[in-house]
């Protein structure tokens, strides 16, 4: 379905909230391999989410921020990108990450509160996630820069939650991109709460999309819980910034069915009523309905997928769990790329006063 809401703003959606298809899909799209490839990611995501909050809860990860019902954004974005294009995340990603070459044992490191699980040994172009809020965008408006100054065709890919667009980083970096016409592909993950403060409290515009349109940036809005709808959209949009090298701006509609982060509890803030019809409409069971429908997806291949993700889930929580210690004080040498001297000095106490503590 592709519908335009009276605001100039394409709304794209291939699957609805049952998993029927909506229009014909694109003829790649209509390989059963490469949609198991795709449900594959999900399950492996949404397993690997739930791993690594039982994980925290028990002490072993610090705090984290769960992807459960916004995995369809991040299956997209990781399947469409090209090996080069430079990926800039912000923490609810690991779903693209995973399948941008990033390691679930590097993923397990990062939240576990040590930085050399961003030094990522299979993945030369992505940068790290990014926690604070919408400072990644300024990086990506960089990245983009050195991408066209050097000719390339490649694309910074950049996310950011819906909380961000209220951020001063975030409308200067988009002003930048338009201005400068970088070849920037801006995604923004709508899941309607920035923390404990729902969209209609944070913004006054029509919708998120409006906010590129006003500094010159072409913007689609797509059902961010239909994995395929979000697949098409960034490959499409994608290959018009190769194109013309402008840049693009997608806002994918969901809805976040799990807290903020472990630290949080959603269900002081969010309505009982709302929280449940949204998990009726999320893209796992969604995607799934629409495989064993069209594609004659059985219970038996769905037991090996999850076997199979939950094998090596397991697998990594094992290994990390066998990784050295980072050594004491290494977190200072992660801030800066050289030390500045009033953390130098810090990181000199902390060690004095744990050896005297030993």
């Amino acid at each position: 379905m592709s519908e335009n809401n009276g605001t100039n703003i394409e709304y794209l959606s291939y699957l609805d909230e049952h998993g029927a298809l909506l229009q014909p899909l694109p003829t790649p799209l209509q390989n059963r391999e490469t949609l198991t490839q795709l449900y594959r990611t999900l399950v492996t995501s949404r397993l690997f989410d739930e791993t690594i909050i039982n994980l925290q809860r028990v002490g072993i990860i610090g705090t984290y921020a769960s992807n459960r019902g916004q995995e369809a954004i991040g299956t997209a974005i990781g399947k469409a990108m090209l090996k080069d294009d430079v990926f800039i995340p912000y923490y609810r990603d690991i779903c693209a990450q995973i399948q941008r070459g990033v390691q679930l044992e590097e993923i397990l490191q990062y939240w576990g509160g040590d930085e050399r699980g961003s030094h990522f040994k299979h993945q030369a172009h992505d940068f790290p996630l990014c926690v604070p809020i919408a400072t990644q965008l300024c990086h990506a408006i960089g990245i983009a820069f050195a991408l066209k100054y050097k000719s390339t065709s490649k694309v910074a890919v950049v996310t950011c939650g819906d909380g961000a667009t209220s951020k001063g980083d975030f409308y200067e970096s988009l002003n930048i991109a338009g201005a400068m016409s970088l070849p920037t592909l801006f995604i923004v993950n709508n899941n309607q709460w920035a923390i404990s403060v729902p969209l209609a409290q944070q913004t006054a515009s029509k919708t998120l999309a409006h906010k590129a349109l006003a500094v010159g940036i072409d913007a689609i809005r797509v059902d961010g819980n239909d994995v395929l709808g979000m697949l098409i959209s960034i490959e499409n949009a994608l290959e018009k910034i190769r194109t013309n090298q402008r840049p693009f701006f997608i806002e994918a509609i969901t809805y976040r069915i799990c807290d903020h982060t472990t630290a949080d509890d959603a269900t002081r803030y969010i309505n009982p009523a709302l929280f449940e019809e949204a998990q009726h409409k999320e893209p796992l069971i969604r995607f799934k309905n629409y495989l064993t429908e069209q594609h004659s997806w059985t219970t038996d291949e769905d037991q090996q997928l999850y076997a199979a993700a939950q094998k090596q889930i397991n697998i990594a929580v094992a290994n990390y769990k066998q990784l050295p210690a980072q050594p004491a004080g290494e977190f200072f040498d992660h801030m800066y790329e050289k030390i500045p001297a009033d953390l130098a000095e810090q990181k000199q106490r902390f060690l004095l006063a744990l050896n005297h503590h030993e």
